[in-house]
């Protein structure tokens, strides 16, 4: 097991930011952790990496429980923190070289990392050269140095044009054939690319664990209809199958219902059945996007709490 995580909590002071968190995940897996803004993302993963410390629970890296040799479960983890620290007045290699002595790091693998993360054209620039796309493969090449068997990453497409981010999202795919990645991002499209499977946290706790195969497999479907007039949400219930109801504004509804048949004749004959019309009538497929707003709907915390 590369992460077991047991309860983990977190206080500061009366807040909460993390609430009995429990997930673990098995060596070679690439994992999305989801979560509004201020739900416990970068909470998490500062503990795991050993930068802050946690309240309640446990949790191992790599076999080594949190606390008791905080330096040797550094040595087998690579962080690259949402906000990429780097000196930006060092070159790409000079940088590289800086971060290797920690390790006792020879040149030889500042090349291999160098060739790894495709900086090759740009290792001989100042980093306040480089592009932001450039700049994340620094903080990537600087993760990989010490050849970590697991990856924490945390939101590193932020900020990226849309070439940057294919090219950093290829790249994060090709280290992970042979490593650990636990990816924190807030681009549903990124986890569905990269990922085998998702957590999703809300206000602290673990709402969804799934695999991405089991989510695409899902027998949910959604279906959005709106109606020429406005119905009872009781009334709605009557129909089969049916999961969840909400209103989305008017007389427009999105209904969750838990089938494999398509469910748009049923609400067809449900409308008529009613004396109303239905003036648009869509299947919505369930994917990442919808089970995330579906889960995290509730009001986030407020400004200023943990992220």
């Amino acid at each position: 097991m590369s992460i077991s995580v047991e309860g983990i909590s977190k206080f500061y002071g009366n807040q909460k930011a993390l609430d009995a968190v429990s997930f673990s995940i098995e060596k070679g897996e690439i994992v999305g952790f989801l979560g509004p803004n201020g739900a416990g993302k970068s909470t998490l993963m500062k503990i795991l990496t050993g930068y802050l410390p946690h309240s309640e629970g446990k949790a191992e890296v790599n076999g080594i429980l949190l606390g008791e040799d905080i330096h040797q479960i550094q040595k087998g983890i690579g962080y690259l923190p949402e906000h990429n620290p780097l000196y930006t007045e060092m070159y790409v290699r000079e940088y590289l070289a800086f971060n290797a002595k920690v390790y006792g790091i020879g040149k030889e693998r500042i090349e291999e990392v160098i060739e790894l993360t495709r900086l090759t054209p740009e290792a001989d620039k100042k980093i306040e050269q480089l592009s932001k796309g450039y700049r994340q493969r620094v903080g990537l090449a600087s993760a990989l140095l010490h050849d970590p068997e697991v990856l924490i990453l945390d939101e590193p497409t932020t900020g990226l044009d849309p070439n940057q981010l294919v090219e950093i999202r290829n790249l994060i795919r090709n280290i992970g054939k042979n490593k650990t990645i636990f990816l924190s991002t807030h681009i549903m499209q990124e986890v569905e690319a990269i990922c085998e499977r998702v957590i999703i946290i809300d206000h602290g706790k673990v709402v969804a664990d799934k695999k991405m195969a089991e989510l695409r497999d899902e027998n949910e479907q959604i279906i959005v209809v709106e109606f020429d007039y406005r119905i009872e949400d009781v009334a709605l219930k009557k129909l089969p199958h049916l999961i969840s109801a909400r209103n989305i504004g008017g007389f427009a509804y999105e209904l969750c219902f838990d089938a494999k048949k398509d469910m748009r004749p049923a609400v067809f004959d449900f409308a008529h059945d009613n004396g109303l019309k239905t003036l648009q009538l869509n299947r919505k497929t369930k994917n990442l996007e919808s089970l995330f707003a579906e889960l995290t709907k509730s009001p986030s915390t407020p400004e200023g709490g943990a992220s």
